[in-house]
């Protein structure tokens, strides 16, 4: 189990910036609060790349322990 809670992560796009995040954190979208700090930014006529999309991924307390 990963023992970082909240991790920032790029990608091409803001889904596969998600995706690499829960991959590292290994854990699954419902167990995580997302939030997207920058959207890519297209290159000249409309080439990806230009700039990456940045998401910040922070795993939810769980209340299972309680």
């Amino acid at each position: 189990m990963a023992n970082r809670t909240s991790i920032e992560v790029e990608g091409k796009t803001v889904e596969e910036a998600i995706k690499n995040a829960l991959r590292e954190l290994n854990l699954p979208r419902s167990k995580v609060k997302i939030v997207v700090l920058s959207e890519e930014q297209k290159g000249l006529f409309g080439m990806p790349g230009a700039r990456p999309a940045k998401v910040r991924v922070t795993a939810l307390k769980s209340k299972e322990n309680t």
